[in-house]
């Protein structure tokens, strides 16, 4: 939005000719545009950094057309229009930085369930080194001899129990 100064309006018409808009506004206005644009990187001017863009073309136009005899109130931006291969290849970018956080997503996933399972084996390693220690022969023969007695009640049982082993508990034949 602009307009002319309303006490400057003849010199505006006088030096610069009533097509003042195509002259000298919309050539400022594309040289301010080259020239902001020009310091942001593409995926910048895609995304994120709109409303600064504007405000610093505005600036940036207002300062050349102010001793034009133009009033410059405001520039609004409607459009970011980037060459296919800029745009695609703005695309690819970002859908390779969501695959990247994708992939190292899994890899912490991944990470985290290899140490629960190292935290779950290093338990029952230590479960098994307390038991073994507090297994002597006298408690493993005693249960052996609870087997053989539940093997012996057992209605079902077809297995014969006769004399004793090396370790002193009983032979258990019948068992294939």
């Amino acid at each position: 939005w602009f307009q002319p100064k309303y006490e400057d309006l003849g010199k505006l018409h006088k030096e610069k000719s009533e097509a003042y808009k195509q002259r000298i506004l919309l050539p400022a206005i594309r040289s301010a545009a080259r020239s902001v644009v020009g310091r942001y990187t593409p995926e910048q001017l895609y995304s994120s950094k709109r409303d600064a863009i504007q405000l610093e073309i505005f600036e940036e136009t207002k300062k050349i057309v102010d001793d034009q005899y133009i009033q410059l109130n405001e520039i609004l931006v409607r459009d970011v229009t980037l060459p296919s291969t800029i745009k695609q290849a703005i695309e690819r970018k970002l859908k390779q930085e969501q695959e990247s956080l994708e992939y190292e997503f899994r890899l912490v996933t991944a990470s985290k369930e290899a140490e629960k399972q190292r935290i779950e084996a290093q338990g029952k390693a230590d479960a098994n080194r307390i038991l073994a220690a507090s297994l002597t022969s006298n408690i493993l023969k005693d249960k052996g001899i609870e087997a053989t007695i539940k093997l012996a009640e057992s209605s079902n049982s077809k297995v014969v129990v006769i004399g004793s082993g090396d370790d002193g508990l009983p032979l258990i034949l019948g068992n294939n």
